[in-house]
C-alpha cells in the first residue's frame, strides 16, 4: 500500500476525463489509486527518474492500457515533458519524495547497510557520479557540508575526515563498509544515545548529494503552479524536515496576498491576490495502524493545496 493513500486521493479527489501527474511513480501504488477513483477516463502521466521504477509500474498498470502515459523524467524536468505532451493544464500532481521499497531493498543501489552493495544511490544509474565518486572527488570540507547541510549530522566533520581518509585507502568496498567508517567515526557514547543508526544520516545526506535532491524539489515547487488547471490540485509527500520545511514554505508563499489596497499593491509590486489555497493547515500524517504495517512510513507528512 502507498504511504498516505487515502489522504493523497481524498485531496487529490480525482474525476473521470481529468487528467493527473504522479511525478514520482515508482511501482505505480498511487498511480493505481488515481487511476481507479478517476475511472472510466482519469488519465495518469507517471513519471520518474528511475528506468528500473517505470518497467515495473508498466507492468503493474498494464491493465489500465492507454490511460496511463510513462514518461523518464526527473521532476524538474515536469514542465517540459508534459509541454511535449501538451497536456498542460492538468487537474492534480502528486509527488511522493520517499525512496521506493524497490530501491532500498536492492543491495545493487547502495541505498542502504543492510546488506552489502556498491556504493552508488543513483536514483537513475545512468546520470551523474556516484556516491562513492562523490566521497573520492569532494574535499574534507565539501563532505563536511554535505553531511551538515543534508544529513544534520552532529558530527560531520569528523565523518568526513573518516570517509575521506577511507577512501584514499581503498577501504570503501561496500555499503556496509561505508557503515562501519562512520560508525567509527561517531563518538561511542553519542552512537549509543542515539535512536537510529549511527550512519543513517550519513546515507541520508549522500544520497540527497548525488541526486540533488533539494535542487529537484526546488525547482518543481517553482514550476507547478503553471501546470495546474484552476481548481487543480498539488499533494506533497515528504520524508525528512528539509523537503518539508521547503514545501510548507512554497505553499504559504502561494497563498500569500498584499494587505494593501488593490492599487497601492499593484504599485508596489505586490500581489494581489493568492495563486493557491492551502488544503492542509497542519501536515497529514500516517495513522499509527499505518505505520504498524509499513515502518518506513513512519516520517511521511503530507501536505496540499488548490490553485485558485
Amino acid at each position: 500500500m502507498p504511504v498516505l493513500a487515502g489522504e493523497a486521493l481524498r485531496l487529490l479527489a480525482p474525476r473521470s476525463g481529468k487528467t493527473y501527474v504522479d511525478a514520482t511513480l515508482g511501482a505505480g501504488g498511487h498511480a493505481r489509486e488515481i487511476l481507479e477513483t478517476s475511472a472510466p477516463d482519469g488519465v495518469v502521466v507517471g513519471c520518474d527518474r528511475d528506468p528500473a521504477a517505470l518497467a515495473l509500474a508498466r507492468e503493474e498498470l498494464a491493465e489500465f492500457g492507454d490511460r496511463v502515459v510513462f514518461v523518464h523524467s526527473r521532476i524538474s524536468e515536469l514542465p517540459d515533458k508534459l509541454a511535449e505532451l501538451e497536456t498542460i493544464p492538468v487537474q492534480g500532481i502528486l509527488v511522493d519524495l520517499g525512496l521506493s521499497s524497490m530501491q532500498v531493498d536492492d543491495p545493487d543501489r547502495g541505498f542502504a547497510f543492510s546488506r552489502p552493495g556498491p556504493i552508488d544511490m543513483r536514483m537513475d544509474p545512468s546520470d551523474g557520479p556516484t556516491a562513492l565518486e562523490l566521497i573520492r572527488e569532494s574535499g574534507t570540507d565539501e563532505l563536511t557540508a554535505i553531511l551538515r547541510d543534508y544529513g544534520e549530522e552532529r558530527f560531520a566533520p569528523r565523518v568526513a575526515k573518516a570517509l575521506s581518509e577511507a577512501a584514499r585507502a581503498g577501504r570503501l568496498g561496500t555499503t556496509r563498509d561505508l557503515a562501519e567508517v562512520v560508525r567509527s567515526a561517531i563518538p561511542a557514547k553519542a552512537a549509543r544515545h542515539q535512536s537510529i543508526h549511527p550512519a543513517t544520516r550519513t546515507f541520508q545526506a549522500l544520497r540527497i548529494a548525488v541526486n540533488r535532491e533539494l535542487e529537484e524539489l526546488d525547482a518543481f515547487l517553482a514550476a507547478f503552479p503553471d501546470l495546474l488547471a484552476p481548481g487543480g490540485r498539488m499533494v506533497a509527500i515528504s520524508f525528512h524536515s528539509l523537503e518539508d520545511r521547503r514545501v510548507k514554505r512554497r505553499l504559504r508563499e502561494l497563498a500569500w496576498s498584499s494587505s494593501l489596497p488593490p492599487a497601492y499593491a499593484e504599485a508596489a509590486g505586490e500581489r494581489i491576490h493568492p495563486i493557491c489555497r492551502t488544503l492542509t493547515s497542519k501536515p497529514k500524517t500516517p495513522a499509527p495502524a499505518e505505520v504498524r504495517q509499513n515502518p518506513r512510513a513512519r516520517s511521511a507528512k503530507l501536505r496540499a493545496c488548490e490553485k485558485l
